[in-house]
């Protein structure tokens, strides 16, 4: 399998950019299939780029999540470091005066396929303002560590009035695309002119396109990261291992409420759980459900840092025993649901500002709707509820081939 980077340096456009004034939006997890850093792969051929660009957790990935992020250096070469996750929502996008130093952006972040998990919606907000700017961009592909069937798609999309940057764009919450895939889409309805390279190195499109897309080769759509022929880089602080990654869909749900979604532990978003759960009761509860393709193991942990620091909790931690069965976002929301019916009077849904938003709670921001919060507060099954949030829009078939043919993944 080779991804976007691996791809690049045999490009006959790769040799424009010895020339160009570069800019790279990228984090730790921009690597090639040796795991060498976008920096040293572009500086090994005589590209040096003026700036780099980082996202949330930032360009070096130290940041824990909603944590703003300051400009930096980078060690590699020198050049600046501008960071697209600060105190406001307008520290997402890249200011013009930055943008007016390069001609040509090149984007690779490593992604997770989940619509909350917000480097593709940097990678679309970082698109519009180069066009603005008259910057082309060049996106380096990569496959979705969690797969790319239809099958596995899960989640209903956001109704209005419920878009931020945990869901930019209506899209499922299991969306089964790639960052290229849904950067290319929105920008083909947007007007902007889509172009990619073919699996011969040629360019299909104009060569001036506001978007350039190299998708990755080799890569089997119904494959995860575990059957990759590279390790799994971790994406985020809190993203570890190609188990995270295939929890987190349902996982980030849990942000929405006081329950530990593990932070602080080593293994975040799998362990879920308060000191005043019954982990042992839980974990009947969810398998009583009808579920698939996972077993509940009651346990205790102390996350130490986050929510209910230094505190035992009573917990679950879920093992994904069946990657093709397992419906994450169904899981999670039951999972929520069955832990308020154990203690209504210390279960909450989170009210503070989440992701620049003060006035929606974070769980209706996350699921696109308050219909599943709504319904749980009114004592509905838990097993119904999730399996309404989790239920996918027919028409997302037709979007997801429309996504696939402008990023240049399928034949028109």
């Amino acid at each position: 399998m080779h991804v976007g980077i691996d791809r690049l340096p045999d490009l006959s456009a790769f040799q424009q950019l010895r020339t160009a004034r570069v800019g790279v939006l990228a984090h730790p997890a921009s690597v090639n299939r040796n795991l060498t850093h976008i920096a040293d792969v572009l500086a090994a051929h005589g590209v040096r780029p003026r700036i780099f660009f980082g996202p949330e957790h930032g360009y070096g990935g130290e940041a824990q999540d909603m944590d703003a992020v300051s400009g930096s250096v980078d060690p590699r070469t020198g050049a600046r470091v501008i960071s697209l996750y600060g105190e406001r929502f307008e520290d997402l996008t890249p200011k013009a005066a930055d943008l007016a130093e390069i001609d040509v952006l090149i984007m690779d972040l490593a992604d997770v396929g989940c619509r909350h998990y917000t480097f593709v919606w940097t990678s679309l907000m970082v698109l519009r303002a180069a066009h603005q700017a008259g910057v082309r961009v060049v996106l380096l592909d990569r496959p979705n560590p969690i797969g790319g069937a239809l099958e596995s798609v899960e989640g209903a999309l956001q109704e209005p009035g419920f878009l931020s940057f945990v869901g930019l764009e209506a899209v499922p919450i299991r969306h089964a695309l790639t960052v290229g895939e849904i950067v290319a889409l929105f920008a083909r309805r947007e007007g902007l002119s889509v172009a990619h390279i073919d699996a011969s190195g040629t360019r299909v499109g104009s060569p001036d396109a506001a978007l350039t897309v190299v998708p990755p080769l080799g890569w089997a759509r119904e494959q995860t990261a575990t059957a990759w022929d590279r390790p799994f880089v971790m994406t985020s602080p809190n993203m570890p291992t190609v188990e995270t990654a295939l929890v987190y869909p349902g996982g980030c749900l849990i942000e929405g409420t006081n329950l530990s979604e593990g932070r602080g532990t080593t293994r975040p978003f799998e362990l879920v759980g308060a000191p005043w759960v019954d982990g042992r009761k839980l974990a009947e509860d969810l398998l009583a459900t009808g579920l698939a393709g996972f077993l509940p193991r009651p346990l205790t942990f102390c996350p130490t840092t986050r929510k209910h620091a230094g505190k035992i909790c009573g917990g679950v931690q879920i093992h994904v025993t069946d990657t093709v069965a397992f419906r994450p976002v169904a899981t999670y929301v039951a999972l929520i649901g069955l832990a308020r019916r154990q203690n209504p009077e210390l279960f909450e849904f989170r009210t503070e500002r989440y992701e620049y938003v003060d006035d929606i709670p974070a769980i209706d921001l996350l699921l696109g709707s308050a219909k599943a919060r709504k319904a749980l507060e009114a004592g509905e099954d838990p097993a119904e509820v999730a399996t309404e949030a989790a239920r996918v829009d027919p028409a997302w078939a037709g979007v997801m081939r429309e996504a696939l043919v402008a990023a240049g993944s399928t034949r028109d």
